[in-house]
């Protein structure tokens, strides 16, 4: 065999040193693989403990009647979740005062104006006027934003107020924010 390796020009040397580090390279691999094959040992025995095959079997069957009952109760649940949206634009969400002073006499703001709005806009204006002669109420029907009767500057505000108040806290959120970060 020297005399191939000095045909070659090969120092039998540095055949050697090159075995010697791919053996030591394969011992290290060994260890590594009989670490990672103890660990899934011990997690196999952790998972299979106390049970056979069987069990193991019904445990499984077990887990899926279960996830099953859990997609059944989340359908049930976006129903009524629906439901409740649906019935949830019909309630009043939004409302908005303003007050002031009806005849520039008394001071104080004593009248004022309420607005209350479901989720399409639409619900009723109250408007009350206070005088050294007494109170004078009006209520006016809003349908999707609007008014058939003519509304005064302050009912106006209180429209437009009520109206935007979802774009109003969006807002305020997003600034708070930006103070904070």
């Amino acid at each position: 065999m020297t005399g191939i390796l000095d045909q070659l020009g090969i120092d039998p040397f540095y055949i050697f040193i090159i075995l010697f580090i791919m053996q030591v390279a394969l011992i290290v691999l060994l260890v590594v693989l009989y670490d990672i094959y103890k660990r899934l040992e011990k997690r196999y025995s952790v998972f299979m403990k106390g049970k056979n095959g069987k069990d193991l079997e019904k445990s499984i069957y077990r887990k899926f009647s279960e996830l099953d009952e859990i997609a059944g109760l989340v359908k049930e649940n976006e129903g009524h979740v629906k439901k409740l949206s649906k019935q949830m634009k019909s309630h009043y969400q939004k409302s908005g005062i303003v007050k002031y002073d009806a005849f520039h006499e008394m001071g104080g703001n004593l009248s004022f104006v309420l607005t209350m709005l479901d989720g399409e806009n639409s619900g009723w204006i109250f408007n009350a006027m206070h005088s050294r002669e007494g109170c004078y109420t009006y209520i006016k029907e809003v349908v999707r934003g609007e008014t058939h009767i003519e509304l005064s500057e302050e009912e106006q505000e209180c429209l437009e107020k009520t109206i935007c108040q979802e774009a109003n806290e969006i807002k305020k959120k997003k600034s708070s924010k930006r103070m904070r970060g």
